[in-house]
C-alpha cells in the first residue's frame, strides 16, 4: 500500500482526503450527510485497515463484491464488474489490504475505477494506484466534491462508456453527478449497478430515490422523471445495489418505472409518464 495511507479519513463517511479542516468534513456537513453525535472524528486507511478487513466474496455467480468487516462509515461494498478489457471497480471502500489486492488481481485485477457519487468515494485513490494508476471516472458535475488528487477523469453528458459493454449514465439523482452503471450481466439480460443513486428497498420489488438518505430528504420530481426516461430504452433485468444481497433480481426495469410511478403519486404529482 502506499504511504499515502495516512492521509485523513472521515470516521462518518468514510472519504479520504489529501487535506481538511480538522473542524469539519466538507461531505459530512452538506445536508445529504451529517457529523456525527460525537463531532468530527479522523482516522487513516492504514488504522481503518489495520482493525477491519477487506473481503472478497461473490454477489451472485460472476460478480463480485469487495467489502469491510466490521462495517465502517456508511457501509457500502464495491463490485468488480467484468467484461472485455479488464474488470471495473464499481464504487470504493476505505479499506484495502494486501490479502484483497492479491484476490482482485486473482481475479483479473481492475482496468479503471468509476464512481456513482461522492459519499462513496472513500479511497478511490489507494484502490487506483494500487492497480497501476488507472483511470478513475467522475462525473464533471461533481467535480467540487474531489477529495484528492490523481488519475481522475471526469465526464460529461448523460452517458459514457468506459469500458467494452459498461456505461455510465448520469440520472442526477442524489447529487447533480449521480450516476448509475449499466452492463450485460453475467447472463447477458442486462444489469444496472446503482450504488443508492437508485435505492434497492427492503422489499426487493421496489427501489427509491431520494436527495438525503439519511435526513430523509425526497428527490425532485423533475429529476425522478430523468431518470426514467434516460433508462427507457436500457435493457437489465438485475439493479444491483449499494450492499450486499441489495438486488433486485428479475423485472428490474419494471420495478423503476412502478417505483417512481408510486413515489411521485405519493408526493402528490402527477408521474407524467
Amino acid at each position: 500500500m502506499s504511504s499515502r495511507t495516512e492521509l485523513p479519513v472521515c470516521e462518518t463517511c468514510g472519504v479520504q482526503f489529501d487535506r481538511v479542516d480538522p473542524d469539519e468534513c466538507p461531505i459530512c456537513t452538506d445536508e445529504r450527510q451529517y457529523v456525527g453525535r460525537g463531532g468530527q472524528r479522523w482516522t487513516t486507511v492504514a488504522e481503518v485497515s489495520a482493525s477491519h478487513r477487506t473481503v472478497v466474496r461473490e454477489e451472485y455467480p460472476g460478480l463480485w463484491g469487495i467489502g469491510t468487516e466490521p462495517t465502517f462509515a456508511i457501509g457500502q461494498r464495491a463490485l468488480l464488474v467484468p467484461g472485455d478489457g479488464g474488470n471495473l471497480l464499481w464504487d470504493s471502500i476505505t479499506t484495502i489490504d494486501d490479502a484483497a489486492i492479491a484476490r482482485v488481481t486473482e481475479l483479473g485485477g481492475v482496468s479503471a475505477v468509476a464512481l456513482s457519487h461522492p459519499h462513496y468515494y472513500s479511497a478511490m485513490v489507494e484502490w487506483s494506484e494500487a492497480f497501476g494508476d488507472v483511470p478513475i471516472y467522475v462525473h464533471e458535475s461533481d467535480r467540487a466534491w474531489l477529495p484528492r488528487a490523481g488519475n481522475i477523469r471526469t465526464w460529461s453528458g448523460d452517458s459514457l462508456e468506459i469500458l467494452p459493454g459498461r456505461t455510465l449514465i448520469n440520472t442526477r439523482v442524489h447529487f447533480a453527478g449521480g450516476s448509475v452503471l449499466h452492463w450485460p450481466g453475467t447472463d447477458g439480460r442486462g444489469a444496472l449497478c446503482t450504488g443508492d443513486i437508485v435505492q434497492v428497498v427492503s422489499d426487493r420489488r421496489w427501489v427509491s430515490f431520494m436527495y438525503s438518505y439519511p435526513n430523509l430528504i425526497p428527490e425532485h420530481p423533475d429529476t425522478i422523471r430523468r431518470t426514467v426516461a434516460l433508462l427507457e430504452n436500457v435493457t437489465f433485468e438485475r439493479i444491483v445495489g449499494a450492499w450486499w444481497d441489495r438486488v433486485v433480481e428479475e423485472d428490474a426495469h419494471g420495478a423503476v418505472v412502478r417505483s417512481a410511478r408510486r413515489y411521485l403519486e405519493h408526493i402528490g404529482v402527477a408521474p407524467g409518464f
